[in-house]
């Protein structure tokens, strides 16, 4: 059943001597705000994680299969849902209805199409244009962070000439020592009732991909992270019941002295448990 609630939410998630997400801008660096030292990541990062989790747990199962990802291409899969559908393939100007049959054909086997929506209008068989309810801000750190270039050494030579130089060379990998990372998103029913039928259970496995977000994501690139607190508000109505904002001035977390942060007991986190009429708050884990 299609979800008849909003909702929002906040995680809290912090990275210990890793790089948690790159910059290709920067020489892979972690991103960071030139303007006032603050670290982010981008709501790409987050998601494909999610996407990752899914595509892991969820395997085979029909319904739940992941559309971007990289094994085929986008209008491979798209071709599948006309052909699936027994629509007429490969001919320019598609009508409406087949668009419409072809998109809900998208948003009923894949998962990441009923969350985050997709722009599915590539090809000679397009499946139209999908706005997802679940949608999640850039996360961004809650103190500014330092990123350190540490020097390693690297023994594998990629060729005959390099390893004539020695049988070592030097490389390089930026981190950050720590960082606590803050980021908000939204659930909207009325664009889940609308076109996607994001249901109930597919908001649960959305909740358990969050709280599992690093657990089968770990690398020695983006060191030590850990999923700290979700906390979810859940709205007794399709439309809501207070703006997302004030929500979130409920959850404040304060850095506890001056000294840079190494661990989450550095930072105080409360939470103003008083909510709006017809809002519940709960916490995970």
């Amino acid at each position: 059943m299609t979800i008849q609630n909003r909702y929002d939410f906040v995680m809290l998630f912090d990275v210990e001597n890793g790089n948690p997400n790159g910059d290709p801008d920067a020489g892979n660096s972690p991103r960071v705000d030139a303007e006032t030292g603050y670290g982010f990541i981008t709501d790409v990062c987050l998601k494909r994680k999610i996407r990752n989790y899914v595509a892991l747990v969820r395997e085979g199962e029909p319904g739940y299969s992941i559309l971007i990802k990289p094994d085929r291409s986008l209008n491979a899969c798209f071709t599948e849902a006309y052909m699936q559908e027994n629509l007429q393939c490969g001919q320019k100007g598609k009508n409406t209805d087949d668009v419409r049959r072809a998109r809900d054909y998208m948003c009923r086997n894949y998962f990441d199409v009923r969350a985050f929506g997709a722009v599915m209008a590539t090809g000679d068989d397009p499946c139209g244009i999908v706005r997802g309810p679940v949608q999640i801000n850039f996360a961004k750190s809650l103190s500014p962070v330092n990123i350190q270039d540490v020097t390693i050494t690297r023994q594998a030579r990629t060729t005959e000439d390099r390893k004539a130089t020695g049988d070592t060379e030097m490389g390089r990998k930026s981190i950050i020592p720590y960082a606590l990372y803050r980021a908000e998103g939204y659930i909207s029913a009325a664009l889940a009732n609308r076109v996607t039928g994001l249901s109930e259970e597919d908001v649960e496995l959305l909740w358990e991909a969050i709280l599992n977000l690093f657990e089968n994501d770990h690398s020695a690139a983006r060191g030590k992270m850990c999923m700290r607190k979700l906390y979810i508000f859940r709205h007794d109505s399709v439309l809501g019941c207070c703006p997302s904002h004030l929500l979130f001035e409920k959850i404040c977390v304060v850095q506890k002295n001056a000294a840079p942060p190494r661990q989450f007991s550095d930072y105080e986190v409360s939470v103003d448990c008083s909510m709006p009429d017809g809002v519940t708050l709960i916490c995970k884990p």
